[in-house]
């Protein structure tokens, strides 16, 4: 199937999602977990509003995916939560933050846990939304009227909230250090509660994500080239929600390939995608999109951890039954594998038979789809006819 990822992923969104949002009025009395969402479309003005569930107490849960893999959630559950969750918009300029309503926002993102709260309708919410970059939420509509309880801020994201000479990728940065869950880091990097005072401002959640997992990815790069190479190659895996993953860690300086597989979720397709870079960090925006950077900012964590440096090599496998949950499936995901005791190697040919041979999809394809992967076979002079068939060699060498 020649596609590009984000047309298959439109395709894929809309076709495998059997779930139904929770059935709203244009009156909802409930809690926030605490969770806002800022939309992308139209910026610089755009739709900003709360995340609230008509149910009470502490919905800590529903918005905290790295409470979701260790504590056992099903792919099911997840989006029990996911739909219930209720959008209120409100078109607002992205540099308004000192609105009423943006302070809102701001109160809801920086609480330090559920936000009881009431919000008015114009219209019945309906519809949902499914994404591979954000997680799902139910139904949406624009908010008249929003009331929230008064709540207790998180201490060190309130620091950062004060402190406005802090950069907001050193108030990222710092917060990471302070062991502040990733998810709530974003959505107060999201609300604009972060860096120089006057130029604070709205971020849509999309953005946010990607913005706060690539600068702390450049952060621990950073870090992690100073250290010394690991001494032998490793493996590390970890599967949940219908997903597969092997990091191969090398015993090289920094390189990074991403190659995800998508097998028969929509029916017989067999759909790879990957990206790479080497020595430094990419400049551009990766073809593969945000899930590069949260896997990278996942690996380089557990690395900077290990105080030691690698080469990365990420296979990556959806199969049927796989819904877009968002970019934390992959963060979480890889996160749980850095911390699985990795299986060790004499070579890359035999790690990655190893890593491949646990997959669904066939080695060749991924051989053919890595290029890093490939130079590092033929680096160790493996045959490549141990993994590519005949028909594929021709279209190799026309590459080179």
């Amino acid at each position: 199937m020649n596609i590009g990822k984000a047309e298959y992923l439109r395709t894929l969104t809309v076709s495998t999602l059997k779930s139904r949002s929770v059935p709203i009025g244009t009156e909802l009395d409930g809690s926030s977990p605490p969770s806002i969402f800022i939309g992308s479309a139209g910026y610089p003005k755009v739709y900003a509003g709360p995340l609230i569930t008509p149910e009470h107490g502490d919905t800590v849960v529903y918005d905290t995916p790295e409470l979701w893999i260790p504590g056992h959630k099903s792919q099911e559950e997840i989006i029990g939560y996911r739909l219930n969750l209720v959008r209120g918009k409100r078109l607002v300029k992205t540099t308004d933050i000192h609105s009423r309503f943006v302070s809102q926002l701001q109160e809801i993102a920086l609480s330090d846990s559920s936000v009881e709260s009431e919000a008015a309708f114009h219209e019945v919410p309906t519809g949902y939304s499914l994404s591979e970059e954000h997680s799902p939420f139910g139904p949406s509509a624009s908010i008249d009227k929003l009331s929230c309880e008064p709540v207790r801020w998180n201490q060190k994201l309130e620091k950062a909230y004060d402190d406005t000479d802090l950069l907001a990728r050193d108030a990222v940065i710092r917060l990471h250090c302070e062991r502040v869950p990733f998810s709530a880091i974003q959505k107060a990097f999201s609300a604009g509660t972060m860096g120089n005072g006057k130029r604070r401002h709205l971020v849509p959640t999309r953005w946010s994500i990607t913005a706060v997992d690539s600068t702390l990815a450049d952060h621990l790069y950073n870090q992690v080239k100073k250290f010394t190479t690991i001494d032998t190659w490793r493996v590390h895996e970890f599967s949940s929600l219908h997903n597969r993953y092997a990091v191969i860690l090398t015993p090289t300086s920094w390189q990074y390939e991403w190659t995800e597989a998508f097998i028969r979720v929509l029916g017989d397709e067999k759909v790879v995608f990957s990206d790479f870079e080497v020595k430094r960090p990419k400049t551009e925006y990766s073809s593969v999109g945000g899930c590069y950077y949260s896997c990278k900012m996942a690996v380089l964590e557990a690395l900077e951890r290990e105080r030691k440096q690698a080469g990365v090599i990420v296979l990556r496998e959806a199969t049927e039954g796989y819904v877009p949950l968002g970019v934390f499936n992959v963060r979480e995901n890889v996160r749980n594998a850095m911390l699985t005791n990795g299986k060790e190697f004499e070579s890359f040919k035999e790690a990655f038979a190893y890593a491949s041979g646990n997959m669904t999809l066939e080695p060749e394809f991924f051989v053919r789809s890595g290029r890093l992967l490939r130079g590092l076979l033929r680096e160790q002079q493996a045959r490549l006819s141990d993994f590519i068939p005949e028909n594929l060699k021709k279209g190799d060498r026309e590459e080179q």
